[in-house]
């Protein structure tokens, strides 16, 4: 077990690490799509990334969603073959939001770094993957007008 100020520091390294191998910027909170972003998560079981969609306007969050559901197809047949998806999705802290998600089929922990290199990999190609889904399809997702 790792003392606190080790378990940060742990994680600082991971990302530190992360941010070495793969020095690139990556879309996260920049979509231009308020309240919608992309993230990368990882603990000491698994390790995703994800789309997140958390209007605090219900309405826009379902249409947001809509509009993935209405392209899950082509992400899946095209993009991400594994992704999830989530209406309703529960964050630790207990709000709602709606999600799109892979995450790793490895058994792998930020805490061995052993495994970190098969998280960066895994972080590297599927946000890239994402990213490439989400710039295709950017306006037709912004655009609250263009119903699903």
């Amino acid at each position: 077990m790792f003392s606190k100020e080790e378990a940060l520091q742990i994680k600082k390294d991971f990302w530190i690490g992360f941010a070495e191998a793969y020095p690139r910027k990556w879309i996260l909170h920049n979509t231009k799509v308020k309240d919608v972003s992309f993230k990368f998560y990882v603990d000491n079981k698994t390790a995703q990334v994800a789309l997140e969609i958390e209007p605090k306007d219900e309405e826009k969050r379902k249409i947001y969603f809509e509009k993935m559901e209405s392209l899950k197809s082509i992400l899946i047949d095209e993009y991400l073959k594994e992704a999830i998806f989530e209406r309703n999705y529960y964050l630790p802290n207990g709000k709602l939001i709606s999600r799109v998600w892979v995450e790793i089929d490895k058994k792998i922990s930020v805490n061995n770094k052993a495994t970190w290199q098969d998280i960066y990999d895994f972080f590297a190609e599927n946000m890239t993957q994402f990213e490439l889904f989400f710039y295709e399809y950017e306006e037709y997702i912004k655009d609250l007008e263009i119903n699903t």
